[in-house]
C-alpha cells in the first residue's frame, strides 16, 4: 500500500535549526530541496533500498547517497569488514596493504588505468587530473561540456550543471575570469563544436574532460560516434581525453563507461562506488602520464586521509560483491522496468516525459525529448517536476530533488519496490 500520510515535524524542526548553523542548513546545496520548493527530510538510518527519517517514515530510495550505495545501503558484508578494520584504526597517514589491493582491482577493471592515485573526493580527483593534463602536455586550455559537473574547483565552475543548474547559478562568485579564460565550452554530443575549438586554439588545448554519460544535467546518454570522435580528435591534436567516471565508474558496467562503449581515454577519475559509501576519489591512466605525479614525478598532489583503511576496505568489499554473476544484468533489469513503467504511466496520464537508463543509472525529464545536451534538458517543465517530486515524497518514494540529477538503482531494490514506486507515480501523475 502506498503511504500518503507522511509527517515530517521533526525534520522541519531540525532543518530550521540547521539554517542558523550551516549555510542554507546543509553541507551540499542540492540537499536543501530549493529547486523543488520543498523541505528536506532529515535521515536517521539507511538499510538496503530504504531510508528512515527522524519522524520514523520509511522511503524507497533512488539516490543511494548519490551513487555509492550500488549494493544497497549498509550492506552486511561491507559493515562486517568495516568493523574489523575499525578495530585496527581509522587512519594511518601511511601506506597499508589495503591500498595495493584496491589499486589492483581498479587497474584490472578499468581499461584506461595502468596506475592509480587515491584521493578523498571526486572534486579532488578532477582538480588533480586537470593539473596533470596541463603538466603532461605543456598546454593550459581545456575543453569541457555544458552541464557536465567535475566538482567545485574554479576551472570547472563554468556551465557546470548539477547544483549550479539547480540553483540557477551560471557560474559562481569568487571564480576569477583569469582562471576560466582557459576553460573552453562545447555542447555535449556536438563533435562539430569540439572540432571548431581545436581549430581555433591550435596547439593550446591540453585535453578534453567529460562525463561519458551525463548525470549532472539530468541523465543524458552519449552518441557513440561522439565519444569515438573525441578520441580521434584528441589524438590528432596531441591532447588528452579524460573520462570523469565518478558517477559511471563501476555503475553502468564493472569497467565503467569506457568498457560499456569501447572507447578508452588517457585518464579517468573515479569516486562513489569505489569507496563503498565512505569518502573517496581516485584518478588514474596511462603509466607515462601517471608517472609524473609526485613523488615519482614533479606534479604535486597530496592528502592526509588519502587511501585511509576504512575507505579502502569498503571499496574492496563492494567491488568483490559487484563481481558476482548477474550483478549488472539485474541492475539493467530493475532500471529498465522502472523507467519503462514510468514512461508508460506518463503517456496514459497525458504527460510529456522522456527518460532512459544504462545499468544502475537512470533519469526522467518532464520534456518530450529527445534530450541530447544541457540545452535540451533546460526545456523541461521544472514546476511539474517539483509537483511530481513532492507527490512521490509524500507517498514514500525518495527521488533526487532536482530535474538536473540522475537517479540510481541498486542490487537491493526488489520487484516489489518497483511496483510500489510505479503505483505511487500513477497516483501522482493522475493528479498533477
Amino acid at each position: 500500500m502506498v503511504n500518503t500520510t507522511i509527517r515530517t515535524t521533526k525534520s522541519e524542526q531540525i532543518f530550521t535549526a540547521a539554517q542558523k548553523l550551516m549555510p542554507g542548513g546543509v553541507n551540499s546545496p542540492v540537499r536543501a530541496f530549493k529547486s523543488v520548493q520543498g523541505q528536506p527530510i532529515v535521515f536517521e538510518r539507511v538499510k538496503g533500498a530504504y531510508i528512515w527519517d527522524v519522524d520514523g517514515n520509511r522511503y524507497i530510495d533512488y539516490i543511494g547517497s548519490w551513487g555509492p550505495a550500488i549494493c544497497g545501503h549498509a550492506h552486511p558484508e561491507v559493515i562486517a569488514v568495516l568493523h574489523e578494520t575499525l578495530e585496527k584504526g581509522t587512519s594511518f597517514g601511511a601506506p597499508s596493504v589495503l591500498e595495493n589491493v584496491l589499486a589492483e582491482m581498479v587497474i584490472d577493471a578499468v581499461p584506461s588505468i595502468e596506475m592509480v592515485r587515491f584521493v578523498n573526493s571526486g572534486t579532488e580527483a578532477c582538480m588533480a587530473v586537470l593539473r596533470l593534463m596541463r603538466a603532461f602536455t605543456g598546454r593550459e586550455k581545456i575543453i569541457k561540456f555544458e552541464g557536465c559537473y567535475h566538482g567545485h574547483a574554479d576551472n570547472f565552475l563554468v556551465k557546470a550543471g548539477s547544483g549550479v543548474a539547480t540553483l540557477s547559478l551560471p557560474d559562481s562568485p569568487g571564480v576569477p575570469k583569469s582562471v576560466t579564460n582557459n576553460t573552453l565550452i562545447a555542447p555535449f554530443n556536438d563533435l562539430t563544436a569540439v572540432k571548431a575549438l581545436f581549430e581555433e586554439n591550435l596547439n593550446e588545448i591540453a585535453g578534453v574532460i567529460l562525463e561519458p554519460v551525463v548525470g549532472n544535467a539530468g541523465f543524458i546518454t552519449p552518441n557513440l560516434e561522439f565519444l569515438k570522435g573525441l578520441r580521434e580528435l584528441t589524438q590528432e591534436h596531441g591532447a588528452l581525453l579524460v573520462f570523469d567516471e565518478v558517477m559511471t565508474g563501476f555503475r553502468i558496467a564493472y569497467g565503467g563507461a569506457q568498457e560499456k562503449f569501447g572507447v578508452t581515454p588517457d585518464l579517468t577519475t573515479l569516486g562513489k562506488v569505489i569507496g563503498g559509501g565512505l569518502p573517496v576519489g581516485a584518478y588514474g591512466g596511462r603509466l607515462d602520464i601517471m608517472s609524473m605525479v609526485a613523488p615519482a614525478g614533479s606534479v604535486y598532489q597530496a592528502g592526509t586521509l588519502s587511501g585511509n583503511p576504512l575507505a579502502m576496505t569498503a571499496g574492496i568489499k563492494t567491488l568483490e560483491l559487484l563481481q558476482q554473476p548477474g550483478t549488472y544484468e539485474y541492475l539493467e533489469h530493475i532500471s529498465k522496468k522502472l523507467v519503462n513503467g514510468l514512461l508508460q504511466i506518463a503517456e496514459e496520464t497525458g504527460h510529456a516525459v522522456y527518460g532512459g537508463h544504462i545499468g544502475g543509472m537512470l533519469g526522467l525529464f518532464f520534456n518530450e525529448g529527445p534530450i541530447r545536451n544541457y540545452q535540451d534538458s533546460k526545456k523541461s517543465d521544472l514546476v511539474k517536476f517539483s509537483r511530481f517530486h513532492q507527490g512521490m515524497l509524500e507517498r514514500g518514494i525518495y527521488l533526487a530533488p532536482s530535474q538536473f540529477e540522475a537517479w540510481f538503482s541498486s542490487l537491493a531494490h526488489t520487484e516489489d519496490d518497483i511496483a510500489q514506486t510505479l503505483a505511487a507515480a500513477r497516483d501522482v501523475l493522475s493528479r498533477i
